[in-house]
Formats: C-alpha cells, structure tokens, sequence
C-alpha cells in the first residue's frame, strides 16, 4: 500500500532568458535556414575548458612543466559510456571539449605561506593501520612516524579562496601538493569526518581506510562545509599517506586487485628515488597520467551513463516509484533506512528545475521475486530462454510485473522505478545497480541491496539510494572514465588503478561513504550533459516537424529556437552552465510550441523516441557495466 508521498521542486530562475531573440520568418515562406539547430542530427557544442595547474612544494628541476603540459589531451568527446560498454556503440553526447591548460609553479613566498597554513591544520594522531601495512612492507623507502590528521575540507577552502597571484579558482584548478622536500614536513593524510551515515550513524570518515591523499569538489552550499560561493578546486597530495583506496600503501605486490595483471598506482613522494618503488625520472609522466586520466577524464569533462534524452533531460517532472522487498521478517526496512526527504532533497540539487517527487509501497518478497534474486545469487538465469545472463533476472522479473509498481504514468514526465530488496542473505556482492535494458545499453531500473549483514557494517538504503538514481540521470563514478584518446572506457584496474584516486571528491558518487552530497564537477558536468540532450531533441523533433505539409507555421518557432542555442554556445564559452542549461530547455520548448502548430505531437514523439532500440550487438555481455554497479566496501575497510 502507498504510505507517503512528498515532493521537491529543484531551484527554478525566475524570468526567462532570451534577451535579443527576433523571429523573422523568410519572406518566401521557403524553410529556414538554420546557424544552430540541426535538423536529425547531433548538437555541435563546444567549450574550451580552462585548467589551472599550481604546483606546491615541487622542487623545479623534479618536474618538466613542458612535458607535463605536452601530456595532456588537447581535446576531448564525451561518449555515452553504457552504450559503448554494453552494444560496442559509439554515441557522442554533442560536446566537444578543447582545452587551455596553464601549468606553473607557485613562488616561494606563497607555498611558505601555505605549508604554515597546512602545519597549523595538521593534529598529531597515531601512525593508523594503512600506514602500519605500508611501514610493514619489505621495500618500503621508510617507515611512517609520528603521523597528523588533516580536515581535507578546510584545506580545500584555504586553496579556494586563498589562490596565488594570476590564479581564479572559479576555473578548474588543482593543486599537486608536495610538502615531503621541506624541513617543515609532517606525515599525514586528510580526513572528512563531518558527515556520517544518515540511517545508520556510521562515520566512515573515522576509519583509515578513508584516509585520503586527495580532496576537492565541495560546492557553495554544501550543507556540511559548502564554501558560500562557486569554486572549482581539487588537490593531490602526494606526500600525504600512504592510503588505502589508491593502493600507495603497497609496494611490494604488483597485483593488488587479484586480477593477474598488474596494477599502477601513484606512490608517496620518497618512494620516487633510484632505490624506490619508482625511479625520480617518472615523478612527470605519473603527474600527467593523473591529471589527463582522473582531473580531465573522471572530474571536470566526464561522460555521461546513459542518453539524457531518454530520462530526465527533457523533463520538467519526475516520479522517483520506490518498492521495497521486505524479506527481513520484523524489520520496517522501508521505514528505517531510507530517508525520503534527504534522498529528493539531494537529487534536487543536482536536478535544478525539476519537480522531484517521491512515493513509496513496500513488496513481498516472495514468488518471483524472490526465485529471480536468489537464482541471480546461484549465477543461474531465471529465464534462460531469453538467453541473457543471471545478472538479467532483476530486470527481467520486475519488468514483467512493472505494471504493479509503476502509478504515475500520464502524471508526470518520467517515472523511475526503484526496486529495494531488503533480505537476509549474507555476503551479497552489491550495494546497488543503475541497470540498463539488456538491449541496447539504454537505461533501464535501479536496484538496491540491504541486509543485516550491511547494517552491522554501517551501510543504510538512502545513501546507496542517492548514489544510484546518480547513475540513472548519467553520473558516472569519479574513479571510471572514458578517454577519447585510446577511445575506452577504463575502471581503476590494471594500468589505471591510480583512477582510485578520482574518488577522493566531494561526491556521493564515489566509494568512500564520507560525503551524500553532489561534486561541483557532477553539477557542472550534468548541466553540460542536459542542455546537449535538450539541444538533441530540439534537432530531433524540428526534423519531424519540416517534414509535415503545415511546417510553415512552425517556422517561427523554429527561428527562435535557433537562436536560443546560439546563446546556449555563448553561455558554454563562457562556462556558465546553469543558463546553458536553461535556454537549451526553452529552445526545445520553442520547437515543441512549432511542432504543435505543425500538427506533431511531442508527447508521442518523445515516447517513441524512448522506445526505440538501437542496433542489438552481436554478442550480449554476461556482465553489467561496472560504471553503474557498486560493491560495497567492506573487504576495503581497515579499522
């Protein structure tokens, strides 16, 4: 039975934005001809992203600011990554990104005033467990003594505001950080303790497995240490830790995640000597493998899941459909540990614009519920005449059932349904997954996990909740990425297990569980990712509409959608997204308004349009897209 409801409408910009817009209709009555819009076709925006790079702490003759500028992409297409993954299918987002890198080292007098300002942050504390397993290691260059924590948020803040001459953290910046070369110097590592668990009350920021070499992401109003204004700033430090999540502690097994090859990872400063774990020589090429693959790949130009245009990039409400299993006899698992509020309230500041609600209704779990799941768990299929494999089973069940969960249809735009299974099966191997449709790499539903083994670990629904429905709007994880350089999508695995590195951020989308909140990056990249999907459609559509004998009266609307995403390019050139954004939407407006005066409705076009398949691949994978499926962390925690 439906037991609560409530609703959050994201911030929306009074006014509308299309100052200068005219609508002149060609005398002749022939078709416009369009500057922007592209009729069946791709977006063309571009933006050229500025990156500041300050080096602290580097000695000048141990980095070649040359050679670390010459390794860094020069451009760069975002590609929908669930597609590729899934069906092989190469499907650009309609960005295309160049960059303006501006690489320097900061002088003397500002990293003297720095490194103060981080000593007088450092608070001693014991060497912990992480830095115990590297000390233990038998080519370890030195064993870790007398060790500080350091609130990573506040140095953060320090960096935001306090940037050297010439510098506007505004812009992308990051800070390569390396206090180990002066006398001044302390162990450390950075913590984010403010933050625990909201169902269960677990700080996970406490444990020394979070402890972190890297930090930033915060945004202006970021409820436990927003910096009261929009920066875009990210350090790396690599004379911090030795921590866990990047594999810097271990220098002694090449293959840390037992996939028989082995893993690269970023080690401590000293460890960069003849007779260390790297020689001196390679400090440059591994600062550029860090900023090409996690700053410009994970952070500040990432890829999307999954086509926006097939979610919410067009709408203006959604339903979040939640359903839980309740196979936990006596515990109101719906009721305990999913925050309903929290869960829109999060997603509502990521989703500026839309109106977010959120409904609920509990499930038994029996029948085919519970026969798909614990097949899934046996690795067999559930409908082997389908021929997709045991990970289908989930989706594939609720699919045939869809109609008792699904109550919002014809009510709002979109309705994603959540299905929770709350049972009591230990050593489940995931917290969740934003599933897609098995066909095509499209979206398909999310799915989260929850059992008393979970709980006694610290783990509750709405942070797992938050993470996923992250991933169905097309947020990926800040430690994958795609480049287009090598044209894959990489994990942080093999040669790029140092992407671990990208999850030391400010956002729920990472494995760290010290933060619920949304990165600026994820902001910025998810304003980018819906205005080239409302760019998309408004192409789509206006191509329907030119083909209907009425298409003349359309064309004013046309005339003005055009020049709306004029002003989108503008907006992007100047990096204001938000009112990229916005007028990407009313310029799709614009040609939804002409579609109805040409007799094409919308509606029907944009339900068709989410029905379609692309072309089924030759061969299906066994597996999902490990860019929308999350382990938990317990086997990564040390205490």
């Amino acid at each position: 039975m439906r037991r609560r409801r409530l609703a959050v409408v994201g911030a929306v910009l009074l006014g509308v934005v299309t100052g200068g817009i005219t609508t002149a209709i060609p005398a002749s009555g022939a078709p416009p001809q369009f500057e922007h819009l592209r009729p069946g076709e791709q977006p063309q925006l571009t933006e050229r992203v500025p990156l500041n790079v300050v080096l602290l702490g580097y000695k000048r003759d141990s980095v070649d600011l040359g050679a670390l500028s010459g390794a860094l992409p020069i451009k760069h297409q975002p590609q929908q990554i669930t597609r590729l993954h899934f069906a092989g299918i190469h499907e650009t987002v309609g960005l295309e990104y160049t960059y303006d890198y501006r690489v320097k080292f900061a002088d003397q007098t500002y990293q003297d005033r720095f490194f103060r300002q981080l000593s007088s942050l450092a608070r001693p504390t014991e060497v912990n467990t992480v830095q115990a397993r590297y000390n233990a290691q038998q080519k370890n260059k030195l064993d870790v003594t007398a060790n500080h924590d350091i609130d990573a948020p506040s140095v953060e803040k320090w960096l935001a505001f306090n940037p050297p001459t010439g510098v506007d953290t505004r812009e992308n910046t990051v800070y390569l950080i390396n206090w180990h070369d002066r006398p001044d110097f302390k162990f450390h590592v950075y913590t984010k303790t403010d933050e625990p668990d909201p169902d269960t009350g677990q700080n996970w920021g406490k444990y020394a497995s979070r402890g972190m070499v890297a930090w930033g992401g915060t945004t202006a109003a970021d409820e436990e240490s927003g910096l009261g204004a929009t920066r875009r700033v990210w350090f790396h430090d690599i004379s911090a830790g030795p921590d866990q999540f990047s594999g810097s502690w271990n220098v002694d097994n090449p293959d840390l995640d037992g996939d028989n090859q082995p893993d690269y990872r970023i080690p401590p400063a000293w460890e960069y000597a003849d007779d260390g774990y790297r020689k001196k020589a390679e400090l440059t090429a591994d600062l550029g493998r860090l900023l090409r693959t996690v700053v410009v790949n994970q952070l500040i130009t990432a890829s999307p899941t999954y086509p926006l245009e097939l979610t919410v990039g067009n709408a203006k409400t959604v339903n979040l459909d939640s359903n839980t299993y309740e196979g936990w006899p006596g515990t109101d698992v719906s009721g305990k540990y999913i925050k309903p509020d929290l869960v829109t309230a999060e997603l509502g500041e990521v989703l500026p614009g839309i109106e977010l609600s959120y409904d609920h209704q509990d499930l038994p779990y029996d029948g085919e519920a519970k026969r798909c799941m614990e097949d899934w768990l046996q690795d067999v299929s559930c409908y082997p005449e389908t021929e997709l494999p045991p990970f289908a089973n989930m989706y594939l069940q609720n699919k045939r059932e869809l109609d008792r969960v699904l109550d919002d249809q014809g009510k709002v735009d979109y309705e994603l349904p959540l299905f929770n299974y709350a049972v009591q099966n230990e050593n489940l191997p995931w917290l969740g997954f934003a599933g897609d449709n098995w066909k095509d790499g499209g979206p398909g539903f999310v799915y989260n996990w929850l059992s008393p083994q979970f709980v006694g670990w610290g783990y509750g629904l709405t942070s797992t909740m938050i993470h996923e429905v992250g991933h169905h709007i097309g947020l990926t994880h800040p430690q994958d990425g795609y480049d287009s350089i090598t044209d894959k999508f990489y994990e942080p695995t093999g040669p790029t297990y140092f992407a671990w590195l990208g999850g030391e951020v400010n956002s729920v989308m990472n494995y760290l569980q010290v933060n619920y909140d949304f990165s600026q990056f994820d902001h910025d990249n998810l304003n980018r990712f819906r205005a080239a999907a409302s760019n998309e459609s408004a192409n789509a559509l206006t191509a329907e509409v030119l083909k209907m004998p009425n298409a003349d009266r359309a064309y004013a609307d046309l005339i003005r959608a055009d020049q709306l995403i004029g002003q989108v390019k503008n907006r992007l050139t100047a990096h204001d997204y938000p009112t990229a954004r916005i007028l990407a939407r009313q310029a799709y407006d614009a040609v939804v308004e002409g579609s109805r005066k040409a007799g094409v409705s919308a509606e029907a076009y944009e339900t068709k349009q989410r029905e379609l398949t692309r072309p089924t691949p030759a061969t299906l994978p066994t597996k999902p897209n490990p860019a929308t499926v999350d382990r938990f962390a317990g086997p990564r925690t040390v205490r």
